[in-house]
């Protein structure tokens, strides 16, 4: 049963609760309220997307190496729903595209509500060269990405560029997220993305492998401000919908 934040914070009034704990016990319950907005969406948006909503509700910070989709925190309606109708099998029946798009939206507003985390994203120059969508949807999509790493304080952007030296030469097999927590207890989880599966990781040995290779990753990637004007010169080179250059 979900908290009803007017009725708890009628009770803290009522006990005299302090500022302090006041805002503490707030916040656990606004979390609270927001976990599991996802379960009316969860037949159209199928187990895989219901995990990472899950993974998201309450994070302090999320962490992402991406290396052959753009991120879909990040992604518009119109890449989105290409990626849902390109991987069809993926999706369970009934596959309602319009249903997918507002189960997608409903996850990226995890970065817009107050207190929400943190968001960093390593995108592989894979990513960006092998469209996923058609060139101006792609074009769109990059600029739309672009306008968030400018604007929004709380989103870094970087782009790992497919000549970068990675310490140790530790080659990323597939994408991968790290969550952290406000509680200190919680453990970091990392989620590691594979064709047919995600795999959820807690154990510290085996977070910790993911910890460094994300450093590293970080590490050889551009910084924030050249990965947005590599994106911005991306996205003036591809074609329009009649295949002229920008």
């Amino acid at each position: 049963m979900r908290p009803d934040l007017d009725e708890i914070m009628r009770i803290l009034d009522t006990l005299g609760v302090g500022e302090k704990r006041w805002n503490q016990i707030m916040t656990i319950a606004r979390e609270a309220a927001e976990h599991g907005w996802w379960e009316k969406f969860a037949d159209e948006m199928g187990p895989r997307q219901a995990l990472y909503a899950n993974l998201e509700a309450g994070a302090r910070s999320i962490h992402e190496y991406q290396m052959t989709l753009l991120p879909g925190l990040m992604q518009i309606p119109t890449f989105t729903e290409h990626r849902a109708r390109a991987d069809r099998a993926t999706y369970p029946e009934p596959f309602d595209p319009a249903r997918s798009l507002e189960a997608r939206a409903a996850r990226q507003r995890v970065l817009e509500r107050p207190g929400g985390p943190s968001y960093e994203v390593i995108i592989d120059e894979l990513a960006v060269r092998r469209h996923a969508a058609p060139a101006s949807t792609v074009a769109t999509q990059l600029n739309h990405i672009i306008d968030a790493g400018h604007h929004r304080p709380k989103v870094t952007i970087r782009v790992l560029r497919m000549d970068a030296r990675i310490a140790g030469h530790a080659i990323p097999r597939s994408a991968f997220f790290t969550y952290r927590y406000p509680d200190a207890k919680d453990p970091v989880v990392v989620a590691v993305d594979t064709v047919t599966s995600d795999l959820v990781f807690t154990d510290p040995g085996e977070v910790g492998l993911y910890l460094t290779l994300y450093q590293r990753l970080a590490d050889a990637a551009l910084s924030p401000a050249d990965s947005l004007d590599f994106l911005a010169t991306v996205a003036q080179e591809l074609p329009d919908e009649i295949g002229s250059p920008r």
